[in-house]
């Protein structure tokens, strides 16, 4: 963690709505005119979208039917300690860029599915956010939770994340159902061992709960909409959240626990709006009340 350049991380499973988050946040930055440097989780990943398919393959052929994306096998965890690390003690580091599709692509002239180079962030900037996989994430070698200042973690009940992604992967990515089955069958074990642990790290968590049938999510036709759900906010300390002015401000909701409120699903960007807007502006004032500090030093 650190005072003068700190760190938010959003971490969230492979359609679990972080991309949405982003935005919410966007507009929290832009409406307070916090100069804020992005990096998303995918840029950390090992390999590139054909290196992948043929680094699965080879774990298929040694008997491995688990490599995934989720795991520390396929992704640059050290690097990405690294970067949080350089970015609280000097306010830079080192990222790329994975690029989706073709209009990612179309600036750099590469194919889409392949990385960026390497380069250093903008200088001079507020804050640093990360959206991705594993902002939170802990092992035996690396701790990147450690030097985030608020962690966030976005975690759809299990069966709404595989309808969310089982419909994004379909329709957007132009996967067959079966492709994406097969992806989240792979998947499991690196959910249970990495992702899942993280959100015991998080700081917020915001869990989203239909109230429809998602019994079945491999034949869902339609993702669940926002108002048939309602969104569980766990804070892991919930010293200094001003419960009732959120009771009062997001119509409906209620307290489940000490730690935690409960509203309609709608309510999410407002909610976060309401939550998140003093956090970051503390973390501001924390920033520039260090300023002068270091001048004084260097002088």
């Amino acid at each position: 963690m650190s005072r003068r350049h700190p760190i938010i991380s959003v971490t969230g499973s492979s359609g679990a709505g972080t991309t949405s988050v982003m935005r919410t946040f966007e507009q929290i930055f832009r409406r307070e005119g916090v100069n804020v440097a992005y990096v998303e989780g995918d840029s950390f990943h090992r390999y590139d979208r054909q290196e992948m398919k043929a680094a699965i393959a080879e774990a298929h052929a040694r008997g491995d039917h688990s490599f995934s994306h989720f795991g520390p096998q396929a992704n640059l965890f050290e690097e990405l300690e690294e970067l949080f690390r350089s970015y609280g003690e000097t306010g830079t580091g080192r990222f790329r860029k994975y690029l989706h599709d073709e209009t990612e692509a179309a600036p750099y002239s590469q194919p889409p599915g392949t990385f960026t180079p390497w380069e250093d962030l903008p200088p001079d900037t507020d804050m640093l956010f990360y959206e991705g996989l594993h902002g939170a994430i802990e092992t035996d070698k690396v701790n990147v939770a450690r030097h985030a200042d608020l962690r966030i973690g976005v975690v759809p009940v299990i069966n709404l994340e595989w309808i969310q992604k089982l419909h994004r992967d379909r329709f957007v990515r132009g996967y067959t159902s079966e492709a994406v089955t097969d992806t989240i069958l792979r998947r499991m074990p690196d959910y249970v061992n990495y992702i899942c642990p993280q959100f015991s790290n998080t700081d917020v968590n915001f869990q989203r709960v239909p109230m429809v049938d998602t019994s079945n999510p491999f034949i869902a036709r339609t993702i669940p909409t926002a108002d048939e759900s309602m969104l569980i906010i766990r804070f892991r300390d919930p010293h200094g959240i001003d419960f009732p002015y959120l009771l009062a401000m997001l119509h409906d909701s209620f307290m489940s626990r000490p730690n935690t409120i409960v509203c309609p699903g709608g309510k999410m960007d407002l909610a976060m709006q309401l939550i998140f807007t003093p956090m970051i502006l503390r973390l501001v004032e924390r920033r520039n009340a260090a300023l002068p500090d270091v001048e004084l030093v260097t002088q």
